[in-house]
């Protein structure tokens, strides 16, 4: 577990994926998707594994599988398979490792878990991933609330899509969580518009981590 950040979303379906392809661009860092729930042809670790250089060798194989396009509790039922985050087998890599979990922060896990208890376990310091709608400012500020009421080391946020300065401006400020990086809603998304992306924001990524990278 050397060096490994948890990548969590607001909600589901926000973009925390491409997000987490973009911040792996960025930081040169491998991706995991520990439990992966829905079809197996085009997971999530496939599309990052397809948009980042050396994608081959920098995305690891999930830890669980699951057919169903379900919560992981219940489509672990439906595969008759144990989601057990205490016995799952970590990646080997040098490099900075970031982990993308499923849904929102406070998603199942399994049965008795959620995504919060899981980032919790491991002592995982999180990059929360928001997005601008209608009720994101309620959503991001009660995930952030969360968070540090579980002793959750918060690193930033991270601003999925199109941007609302009124919005970000009240969270940043309201839930005293910086704003770290910005990642825009991609009309044509491929290997070079990521990497764009992930040129743009990686000074200031790095420096607001303070990480030197590799």
């Amino acid at each position: 577990m050397h060096r490994s950040i948890a990548i969590a979303g607001i909600h589901t379906g926000i973009g925390k994926t491409i997000a987490s392809a973009v911040l792996a661009e960025a930081l040169h860092a491998d991706y995991w998707k520990p439990v992966q729930a829905g079809s197996l042809d085009n997971t999530d670790s496939i599309i990052v594994k397809d948009l980042i250089q050396d994608g081959a060798k920098r995305v690891h194989r999930e830890a669980i599988l699951l057919t169903a396009p379900k919560s992981p509790h219940a489509a672990a039922k439906e595969d008759n398979v144990e989601v057990d985050y205490t016995k799952f087998a970590w990646p080997h890599t040098d490099k900075l490792l970031l982990l993308e979990t499923a849904g929102g922060i406070l998603s199942p896990m399994n049965d008795h878990a959620t995504m919060a208890d899981f980032i919790q376990y491991f002592n995982l310091p999180t990059l929360l991933i928001s997005n601008n709608y209608l009720g994101s400012i309620n959503h991001t500020l009660l995930s952030i609330e969360l968070m540090k009421k579980r002793g959750i080391k918060i690193l930033g946020l991270v601003m999925n899509g199109e941007r609302n300065t009124s919005s970000e401006d009240f969270i940043e400020q309201y839930g005293a969580v910086p704003i770290i990086a910005r990642i825009p809603f991609f009309e044509t998304l491929n290997t070079e518009t990521l990497k764009q992306c992930a040129l743009e924001i990686r000074n200031s990524l790095l420096q607001k981590l303070n990480y030197e990278g590799n």
